[in-house]
């Protein structure tokens, strides 16, 4: 058998292979994007090797500054590296698939989960999932920043980040407190002036009502 004739049967393998590998990840990821690129990480660099640290970090650089979800176009170029263009429709079949299907039958089924829908066990998952990302963080900052420089430039622009997601945040927070003010403001004005409205008819009907009958008695 040529090399030639190989080829199509090896990338078919691979691509089963891929299929298999982000099946799983797609049964067991929780978190958005940024948690996924740490269990991405964790299988494909650390336990299979499909790719190097350096190389993994390029594939999300390049996806972090193109638009869309990043996991995705990550989890697509790395089976797009392993088999080829089925590897990568594979990978992206096999990851959002699961999700897909789960989103679908709990949405259907909210109504019969009660209170369960919104208990402890997603924040659970949550927390989880930042444990994941700091993890995942923390072990690719040795490759992406490797001398004092890059590193001052990360903590800057790490720095950065957190204090514009911080104004927003106070922002945001000042906003809702101001318009719950406001709300029950005009809720306490309404209910005081019918008060003070059904007082005084109520006295004026009493009084001087009572005083013109004496009058006239």
């Amino acid at each position: 058998m040529t090399v030639e004739a190989a080829a199509p049967r090896l990338g078919k393998a691979r691509a089963g292979e891929v299929f298999l590998a982000f099946l799983k990840l797609g049964l067991t990821s929780f978190g958005g994007p940024v948690a996924h690129l740490g269990y991405f990480r964790a299988e494909f660099v650390e336990r299979r090797r499909w790719l190097d640290e350096p190389a993994y970090a390029d594939l999300v650089a390049l996806c972090q500054f193109l638009p869309g979800p990043s996991s995705s176009q990550v989890g697509m170029a790395i089976g797009l590296t392993r088999a080829g263009y089925l590897g990568a429709l594979a990978a992206w079949t096999a990851f959002t698939t699961p999700s897909a299907i789960l989103l679908l039958l709990f949405g259907f089924g909210v109504g019969w989960l009660g209170e369960a829908a919104g208990s402890s066990w997603l924040h659970g998952l949550k927390i989880a999932a930042v444990a994941v990302v700091a993890l995942a963080v923390l072990q690719m900052a040795r490759s992406l920043a490797p001398d004092r420089n890059r590193a001052t430039l990360a903590v800057a622009a790490a720095a950065l980040a957190l204090g514009f997601a911080a104004s927003r945040f106070l922002k945001t927070s000042s906003a809702r407190r101001y318009r719950e003010g406001l709300e029950s403001g005009s809720t306490y004005g309404s209910t005081y002036g019918s008060t003070m409205s059904y007082g005084g008819s109520a006295y004026g009907e009493t009084t001087y009502g009572d005083a013109g009958g004496n009058r006239a008695g």
